[in-house]
Protein backbone atom coordinates (compact mmCIF):
# COMPACT_ATOMS: atom_id res chain seq x y z
CA UNK A 1 0.00 0.00 0.00
CA UNK A 2 1.62 3.22 -1.14
CA UNK A 3 -0.15 6.84 0.25
CA UNK A 4 0.82 10.45 -1.06
CA UNK A 5 -0.56 12.30 1.63
CA UNK A 6 -2.72 12.10 5.43
CA UNK A 7 -5.90 11.16 4.80
CA UNK A 8 -8.93 12.96 5.88
CA UNK A 9 -12.36 10.44 6.77
CA UNK A 10 -15.10 11.31 3.67
CA UNK A 11 -18.86 11.49 3.96
CA UNK A 12 -19.15 8.26 1.65
CA UNK A 13 -16.97 5.91 -0.20
CA UNK A 14 -17.47 5.54 -3.75
CA UNK A 15 -16.38 2.38 -5.93
CA UNK A 16 -16.44 1.72 -9.23
CA UNK A 17 -17.34 -1.81 -10.34
CA UNK A 18 -15.67 -3.77 -12.81
CA UNK A 19 -11.86 -4.73 -11.31
CA UNK A 20 -12.58 -2.96 -8.22
CA UNK A 21 -15.62 -4.67 -6.46
CA UNK A 22 -16.58 -7.49 -9.55
CA UNK A 23 -13.94 -9.58 -11.01
CA UNK A 24 -15.08 -9.07 -14.51
CA UNK A 25 -13.81 -11.44 -16.40
CA UNK A 26 -15.29 -14.10 -14.46
CA UNK A 27 -18.33 -13.18 -16.07
CA UNK A 28 -17.19 -11.16 -19.01
CA UNK A 29 -15.15 -13.86 -21.13
CA UNK A 30 -17.83 -16.21 -21.53
CA UNK A 31 -20.46 -13.51 -22.80
CA UNK A 32 -17.99 -12.14 -25.02
CA UNK A 33 -17.68 -15.27 -26.54
CA UNK A 34 -21.35 -15.74 -26.79
CA UNK A 35 -22.12 -12.49 -28.42
CA UNK A 36 -19.50 -12.74 -31.11
CA UNK A 37 -21.51 -16.32 -31.80
CA UNK A 38 -24.52 -14.85 -32.00
CA UNK A 39 -23.52 -11.54 -34.32
CA UNK A 40 -21.82 -14.27 -37.01
CA UNK A 41 -25.43 -16.14 -36.06
CA UNK A 42 -27.09 -13.05 -37.12
CA UNK A 43 -25.17 -12.42 -39.93
CA UNK A 44 -23.70 -9.08 -38.29
CA UNK A 45 -20.29 -10.07 -37.93
CA UNK A 46 -17.90 -12.56 -40.21
CA UNK A 47 -14.67 -13.30 -39.20
CA UNK A 48 -12.56 -14.42 -35.96
CA UNK A 49 -13.47 -13.15 -32.64
CA UNK A 50 -11.67 -10.16 -31.44
CA UNK A 51 -8.90 -11.01 -28.78
CA UNK A 52 -10.25 -11.13 -25.39
CA UNK A 53 -7.33 -8.70 -24.23
CA UNK A 54 -9.44 -5.49 -26.36
CA UNK A 55 -12.37 -5.85 -24.11
CA UNK A 56 -10.50 -6.53 -20.72
CA UNK A 57 -8.04 -3.67 -21.91
CA UNK A 58 -11.27 -1.68 -22.34
CA UNK A 59 -13.12 -1.86 -19.12
CA UNK A 60 -13.51 1.56 -17.78
CA UNK A 61 -14.77 3.35 -20.97
CA UNK A 62 -18.37 3.84 -22.11
CA UNK A 63 -19.51 0.84 -23.68
CA UNK A 64 -20.25 2.58 -26.81
CA UNK A 65 -16.67 3.66 -26.85
CA UNK A 66 -15.36 -0.23 -25.90
CA UNK A 67 -16.99 -1.61 -29.65
CA UNK A 68 -15.09 0.96 -31.30
CA UNK A 69 -11.62 -0.51 -29.96
CA UNK A 70 -12.93 -3.94 -30.37
CA UNK A 71 -14.75 -3.99 -33.51
CA UNK A 72 -13.61 -0.42 -35.16
CA UNK A 73 -14.87 -1.15 -38.84
CA UNK A 74 -18.50 -2.41 -38.11
CA UNK A 75 -21.71 0.04 -38.44
CA UNK A 76 -23.06 2.09 -35.11
CA UNK A 77 -26.16 -0.90 -35.59
CA UNK A 78 -23.77 -3.98 -34.93
CA UNK A 79 -22.65 -1.89 -31.96
CA UNK A 80 -25.80 -1.19 -30.45
CA UNK A 81 -26.75 -4.79 -31.41
CA UNK A 82 -23.60 -6.10 -29.58
CA UNK A 83 -24.64 -3.32 -26.56
CA UNK A 84 -27.86 -5.91 -26.26
CA UNK A 85 -26.11 -9.25 -26.39
CA UNK A 86 -23.69 -8.65 -24.06
CA UNK A 87 -26.05 -7.41 -21.36
CA UNK A 88 -28.33 -10.33 -21.92
CA UNK A 89 -25.55 -12.85 -21.84
CA UNK A 90 -24.30 -11.12 -18.75
CA UNK A 91 -27.81 -11.21 -16.83
CA UNK A 92 -27.59 -15.36 -18.09
CA UNK A 93 -24.60 -15.82 -16.53
CA UNK A 94 -25.41 -14.10 -13.58
CA UNK A 95 -28.12 -16.15 -12.99
CA UNK A 96 -25.96 -18.88 -13.38
CA UNK A 97 -23.78 -17.77 -10.17
CA UNK A 98 -20.52 -18.45 -11.69
CA UNK A 99 -19.21 -15.22 -11.13
CA UNK A 100 -17.12 -13.69 -8.53
CA UNK A 101 -16.05 -10.59 -6.48
CA UNK A 102 -12.71 -9.90 -5.32
CA UNK A 103 -11.88 -12.20 -2.61
CA UNK A 104 -11.86 -9.13 0.26
CA UNK A 105 -15.00 -7.49 -0.90
CA UNK A 106 -18.03 -8.69 0.41
CA UNK A 107 -16.33 -8.78 4.16
CA UNK A 108 -14.79 -5.47 3.83
CA UNK A 109 -17.62 -3.84 2.83
CA UNK A 110 -19.85 -4.94 5.58
CA UNK A 111 -17.34 -3.87 8.07
CA UNK A 112 -17.39 -0.09 6.58
CA UNK A 113 -21.41 -0.38 6.87
CA UNK A 114 -21.06 -1.33 10.32
CA UNK A 115 -18.93 1.40 10.92
CA UNK A 116 -22.06 3.85 9.53
CA UNK A 117 -19.77 4.55 6.29
CA UNK A 118 -22.51 5.66 3.48
CA UNK A 119 -21.03 3.35 -0.30
CA UNK A 120 -22.31 4.07 -3.14
CA UNK A 121 -21.29 2.91 -6.85
CA UNK A 122 -20.09 5.13 -9.86
CA UNK A 123 -19.53 2.74 -13.07
CA UNK A 124 -19.65 3.62 -16.92
CA UNK A 125 -21.33 0.18 -17.20
CA UNK A 126 -24.99 -0.67 -18.00
CA UNK A 127 -27.60 0.16 -15.51
CA UNK A 128 -29.05 -3.04 -15.40
CA UNK A 129 -25.69 -4.72 -15.46
CA UNK A 130 -24.33 -2.68 -12.66
CA UNK A 131 -27.62 -3.68 -10.36
CA UNK A 132 -27.41 -7.56 -11.67
CA UNK A 133 -23.87 -7.75 -10.08
CA UNK A 134 -25.13 -6.18 -6.65
CA UNK A 135 -28.08 -8.29 -7.05
CA UNK A 136 -26.25 -11.05 -7.18
CA UNK A 137 -23.48 -11.31 -5.34
CA UNK A 138 -25.80 -9.71 -2.44
CA UNK A 139 -24.19 -6.68 -1.26
CA UNK A 140 -26.80 -4.15 -2.92
CA UNK A 141 -28.35 -3.82 0.51
CA UNK A 142 -24.92 -2.09 1.37
CA UNK A 143 -24.85 0.87 -0.84
CA UNK A 144 -27.13 4.34 -1.01
CA UNK A 145 -26.92 4.14 -4.25
CA UNK A 146 -25.74 2.23 -7.89
CA UNK A 147 -24.93 5.07 -10.25
CA UNK A 148 -24.67 3.89 -14.13
CA UNK A 149 -23.80 5.96 -17.02
CA UNK A 150 -26.71 3.63 -18.86
CA UNK A 151 -29.12 5.33 -16.00
CA UNK A 152 -28.08 8.40 -15.78
CA UNK A 153 -27.04 9.45 -19.40
CA UNK A 154 -23.90 10.29 -18.34
CA UNK A 155 -20.80 10.79 -20.68
CA UNK A 156 -18.00 10.74 -18.61
CA UNK A 157 -17.25 9.07 -14.73
CA UNK A 158 -16.33 12.73 -14.00
CA UNK A 159 -19.66 13.80 -14.98
CA UNK A 160 -21.53 10.55 -13.09
CA UNK A 161 -19.56 11.29 -9.96
CA UNK A 162 -20.67 15.08 -9.72
CA UNK A 163 -24.03 13.78 -10.12
CA UNK A 164 -23.79 11.33 -7.37
CA UNK A 165 -22.30 13.50 -4.58
CA UNK A 166 -24.78 16.61 -6.01
CA UNK A 167 -27.69 14.41 -5.61
CA UNK A 168 -26.33 13.19 -1.76
CA UNK A 169 -25.01 17.03 -1.16
CA UNK A 170 -21.60 15.60 -0.47
CA UNK A 171 -18.32 17.81 -0.47
CA UNK A 172 -15.97 15.18 0.73
CA UNK A 173 -15.84 11.62 -0.43
CA UNK A 174 -13.03 9.03 -2.14
CA UNK A 175 -12.90 7.74 -5.31
CA UNK A 176 -12.07 3.80 -5.28
CA UNK A 177 -11.36 2.47 -8.66
CA UNK A 178 -8.54 0.42 -10.73
CA UNK A 179 -8.92 2.74 -14.10
CA UNK A 180 -7.73 6.17 -15.45
CA UNK A 181 -10.90 7.24 -15.93
CA UNK A 182 -11.77 6.98 -12.09
CA UNK A 183 -8.45 8.91 -10.99
CA UNK A 184 -9.66 11.91 -13.41
CA UNK A 185 -13.57 11.23 -11.89
CA UNK A 186 -12.08 12.34 -8.34
CA UNK A 187 -9.38 14.84 -9.65
CA UNK A 188 -11.31 16.99 -11.32
CA UNK A 189 -14.22 16.69 -8.38
CA UNK A 190 -11.45 17.76 -6.11
CA UNK A 191 -11.62 14.52 -4.24
CA UNK A 192 -9.03 12.06 -2.67
CA UNK A 193 -9.14 8.80 -5.03
CA UNK A 194 -7.45 5.49 -4.10
CA UNK A 195 -6.61 3.23 -6.72
CA UNK A 196 -6.52 0.18 -7.04
CA UNK A 197 -3.68 -1.90 -8.45
CA UNK A 198 -4.87 -5.86 -8.15
CA UNK A 199 -6.77 -6.18 -11.26
CA UNK A 200 -4.40 -5.76 -14.17
CA UNK A 201 -6.49 -4.55 -17.07
CA UNK A 202 -5.04 -1.42 -17.29
CA UNK A 203 -1.92 0.33 -18.55
CA UNK A 204 1.11 0.56 -16.26
CA UNK A 205 0.37 4.18 -15.82
CA UNK A 206 -3.20 3.76 -15.44
CA UNK A 207 -3.90 5.00 -11.77
CA UNK A 208 -0.93 7.79 -12.10
CA UNK A 209 -2.43 10.55 -9.81
CA UNK A 210 -3.77 8.78 -7.20
CA UNK A 211 -3.69 9.55 -3.71
CA UNK A 212 -3.09 6.14 -2.40
CA UNK A 213 -2.00 2.69 -4.38
CA UNK A 214 -4.09 -0.34 -2.53
CA UNK A 215 -3.44 -3.87 -3.73
CA UNK A 216 -5.95 -6.06 -1.54
CA UNK A 217 -9.65 -4.65 -1.07
CA UNK A 218 -9.28 -5.01 2.70
CA UNK A 219 -6.39 -2.60 3.14
CA UNK A 220 -9.57 0.01 2.94
CA UNK A 221 -10.10 -0.80 6.02
CA UNK A 222 -7.09 0.13 8.03
CA UNK A 223 -6.85 3.36 5.60
CA UNK A 224 -10.66 4.36 6.83
CA UNK A 225 -10.06 3.56 10.45
CA UNK A 226 -6.10 5.75 10.21
CA UNK A 227 -8.10 8.60 8.87
CA UNK A 228 -8.41 11.64 10.82
CA UNK A 229 -11.51 12.87 11.59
Amino acid sequence: METSKPLIKPQAIVFDMDGTLFQTETLLIPAYHNVFNKLREEGLYTGETPPEQLMLGSLGMLLEDIWKVVMPKEQVHVHRRADELLLQFELQGLQEATSKLYPSVPNTLWELHDRGVKLFVASNGLEHYVKGVAAAHQIAPLFDGLYSAGEYATTSKVDLLRRLMDDHGMERIWMVGDRSSDVEAGIKNGQTVIGCAYAGFGKEDELKGSDVLIDDFSQLLALYDQAAE
